[in-house]
């Protein structure tokens, strides 16, 4: 079995291409960065760090490595079972005319056999998004070819990867816990064999826990441990006034979810106290800076406090403490993160009223107005 991972970052490095080796497949990384991948195929090896108290090391190796968009990548494109991505959201646009161009290479080669795309970002039904894109690039024969041939399979995944460095910049470290979701329904052909994937029927459930659970209390964590000073996330959440506002953040979007989807309030609960135990992990340091960054983008309405706000006030349930979250992420100011200095613009042109109705897409009166009573109460 054969796989090519695109986006050969700490992500993919640290998580899907370290999963897709450990399953045996023979893995080729690609990415935009020649200097990357010429490492990656000069040292032939990297190292991967698991950041724990009693962590420990793996040696990732049996891979290659290609340039995007490069002779040797539709080469390997045409040869895969499975393609992954692990690029970012904004990335999968500017992607979708190579991955066009690489379906069609496929098809004129006569390769009927299934091939799998599984995008790996933090982001609702991304693959899907990515079909969208990749279909308005394709012709009408190659476009029911892939109907019939390629599957676009969405995903959930959930592993911990901050800045860190190493001797070797090619290591990565990460957090020992890993989670995989992908949906069973979308894969042409026999399930692949993933090392720690879990297939499901059931993913929009997993896919929304996980960003409005976990992401929504680590952005939280980081914009209030911002207002405070603190650099590390560890050292954040461990400080008592932010370690109750985020569980309160928590309690409000957990009851959310499990509104929407039924979910089980104790199997929510472990899981929440869960995420915050892995915040905890000081040999992750992880940067407040890191978690923070690009505010207004987290600040929209699919992402991590405006849409559990928004199905919280659906279905009539408290939103204060998700305001207050709002609050701490448009007081986030930094000289290296664009974003937010776009932001101070906003607020200083249009108030604060209408920046946050304009961001998040929120007209609630109530909601906005608790906004911003919290934001000048920072």
């Amino acid at each position: 079995m054969k796989a090519l991972h695109i986006g050969a970052g700490k992500i993919g490095r640290g998580f899907i291409g370290a999963q897709l080796i450990k399953s045996g497949f023979e893995t080729t990384f690609a990415d935009v960065n020649t200097e990357l991948i010429n490492a990656l195929n000069s040292q032939k090896q990297y190292t991967l760090h698991i950041m724990e108290r009693d962590g420990y090391e793996e040696q990732i190796t049996n891979f290659s490595a290609v340039e995007i968009d490069s002779p040797l990548f539709y080469e390997h494109f045409a040869q895969a079972d499975v393609v992954t991505t692990a690029v970012s959201m904004g990335v999968l646009e500017k992607l979708a005319p190579i991955i066009a161009t690489a379906l069609c290479k496929r098809r004129l080669r006569g390769c009927d056999l299934p091939l799998n795309i599984i995008c790996c970002e933090n982001g609702v039904r991304a693959t899907t998004q990515l079909k969208n894109f990749v279909f308005q690039h394709l012709d009408t024969l190659s476009a029911n070819w892939c109907s019939r041939t390629v599957g676009f399979a969405d995903c959930s995944v959930d592993r911990i990867v901050p800045i860190a460095t190493f001797d070797n910049p090619l290591d990565v470290g990460v957090e020992r816990y890993c989670e995989w979701n992908i949906d069973s329904g979308q894969i042409v052909g026999a399930l692949p064999n993933i090392v720690g994937v879990h297939f499901t029927e059931n993913l929009e459930a997993l896919v929304e826990r996980k960003l409005y659970t976990l992401n929504t209390a680590h952005c939280a964590t980081a914009y209030l441990g911002a207002q405070k000073g603190y650099k590390f996330i560890h050292q954040a959440i461990t400080d008592p006034e932010i370690r109750q506002l985020v569980e309160q953040i928590m309690e409000q979007s957990s009851a959310a979810l499990c509104a929407k989807f039924g979910i089980d309030n104790n199997l929510q609960q472990h899981y929440a106290q869960s995420v915050l135990h892995r915040f905890e992990n000081p040999l992750l340091a992880d940067t407040v800076s890191r978690v923070a960054r690009d505010p207004m983008r987290k600040l929209s309405p699919k992402l991590y406090f405006a849409y559990p706000a928004l199905m919280a006030l659906k279905y009539t349930l408290p939103t204060d403490a998700l305001a207050t979250a709002v609050a701490a992420a448009l007081h986030y100011r930094s000289d290296n993160d664009f974003e937010s200095q776009q932001l101070a613009v906003l607020i200083e042109k249009h108030g604060i009223s209408q920046t946050i109705k304009s961001i998040t897409g929120i007209t609630n009166t109530t909601f906005v107005e608790c906004v911003e009573r919290k934001y000048r109460e920072f």
